[in-house]
């Protein structure tokens, strides 16, 4: 089921990448830019709960849709990090850790499920807390002012990555540590 409305969803993140990048590099104002990158990107990332609730309602989950759910997810959220970290907006280190964390249970995902025992890899509220917390850190970044007046979205932003890149390293050793029988049980 390539083509149904959850999948075009999620589609719809990985197609939004180059348009929330796009927006540094138009002739406009910097606090107008700041604003449309912030609700494309919220716009983007809400899709991700509406597509899986949309899946499960019109029982149109598959497979694919499965598959491409995280990838649109992590493509979504490192592309953004990069665009922050060039902005100099973002900490390197904190990307590099959450970007690193991506691919490395990305890729223990994908060998745990050649061996037949993907369950002990699957997504833990720990994982989702720190997609969360990611969620709301990137998109203060993006603004990058004052909302409402009151609330400095620079440092809010920064703090929300930093316990997000907490919560990535956090969430790696508890997903390594589940792997970790069938790891020795293979390497025998």
């Amino acid at each position: 089921m390539f083509f149904t409305i959850p999948t075009i969803m999620t589609w719809t993140r990985i197609v939004a990448i180059p348009l929330i990048v796009g927006v540094f590099y138009l002739p406009i104002n910097s606090a107008l830019g700041n604003l449309i990158a912030t609700v494309m990107f919220v716009v983007f990332a809400a899709t991700d709960w509406l597509d899986g609730f949309l899946a499960r309602r019109l029982n149109q989950t598959s497979a694919f849709g499965a598959f491409l759910d995280p990838v649109a997810d992590k493509f979504l959220v490192c592309a953004s990090l990069l665009v922050l970290v060039h902005l100099n907006r973002a900490d390197v280190f904190a990307a590099l850790i959450i970007i690193g964390r991506e691919i490395a249970i990305s890729a223990l995902r994908e060998w745990m499920a050649q061996i037949g025992a993907s369950r002990s890899v699957a997504v833990h509220m720990l994982g989702k807390l720190k997609t969360t917390v990611q969620m709301v850190a990137i998109p203060f970044l993006l603004f990058h002012g004052t909302l409402f007046g009151l609330i400095d979205t620079q440092v809010w932003g920064t703090w929300l990555l930093w316990a997000s890149a907490v919560l990535t390293i956090w969430s790696m050793v508890y997903y390594l540590q589940k792997a970790l029988p069938e790891i020795r049980a293979k390497a025998r």
